[in-house]
């Protein structure tokens, strides 16, 4: 691993676990000093113990938050800045995936849940973070979105509408941002190995859910599941400046699924 991360501090939502905690791991191994937020805190102090067993000398902070409660929202902002005088980079990851269902039978509790973490919670911590950016000069933004916010998913309408949702602000906010010397890009990951996928595809098939994972990865091009680590590694370019002219993109990870629709 490189230190190109020395020196500068990044925050990481959903950091307690999946991407969240791949990414963290990833950074910390590059020499960042980390601020981890997420809601579940004896996931966030799983992650600071592999972050610290891996990279002891960096430092990392942890902070409980719900993402889509704004005053939490500004509580992580304000604790990295106070840590740290600056924030580098935003990995604006936090989110679920809600319960499968058709459009109709999904219920207006359930999609308003899914947007109003995935989305409003993406926004939130952007226009947060933003601000700090906009008046330090500099910054770096990675917003997760998904393969689903390119094309549509099956039985996941408010998780599908979240998604591209995270892409229209991702696209709208680099061309505002751009000329303060803030790039702003997203990534999809398709089925990665994390909780998450494993939970959707229990979803869809409680007793044989394996199989179910298998029969899904046979149509991939690459015959296989993504793994966390892989996304840490685009992460880690798309935050650094060895993707100085990199703004606005959408970057699917995904083995190429993307291209099969």
């Amino acid at each position: 691993m490189t230190d190109r991360y020395a020196g500068k501090s990044i925050i990481i939502t959903g950091a307690g676990s999946g991407l969240g905690q791949a990414v963290a791991e990833r950074l910390a191994a590059e020499g960042a000093q980390l601020v981890l937020v997420d809601l579940n805190a004896e996931g966030l102090e799983a992650t600071k113990q592999l972050v610290l067993d891996a990279a002891p000398q960096v430092q990392v902070e942890v902070i409980t938050a719900d993402v889509t409660r704004e005053e939490n929202v500004k509580k992580y902002v304000d604790a990295t800045v106070a840590k740290f005088g600056k924030i580098d980079g935003f990995f604006n990851n936090a989110g679920i995936e809600g319960k499968q269902n058709l459009t109709e039978d999904f219920g207006a509790e359930e999609f308003a849940k899914v947007i109003a973490v995935n989305l409003n919670g993406v926004f939130q911590g952007m226009a947060h973070v933003l601000k700090q950016m906009r008046e330090q000069g500099f910054g770096s933004i990675v917003n997760t979105a998904s393969v689903g916010g390119i094309r549509g998913v099956g039985n996941q309408s408010g998780y599908a509408a979240s998604k591209h949702g995270v892409i229209g602000l991702t696209r709208n906010s680099a061309r505002e941002y751009g000329q303060f010397g803030i790039r702003i890009n997203a990534i999809a990951p398709g089925a990665i190995m994390t909780a998450m996928v494993e939970n959707s595809l229990k979803q869809m098939d409680p007793d044989n859910w394996e199989s179910a994972g298998e029969q899904f990865v046979s149509v991939n091009p690459m015959k296989r599941f993504g793994k966390p680590e892989e996304v840490g590694g685009l992460v880690s370019f798309l935050l650094s400046e060895d993707a100085g002219f990199i703004n606005g993109t959408v970057i699917p990870i995904d083995g190429g699924q993307h291209a099969m629709y």
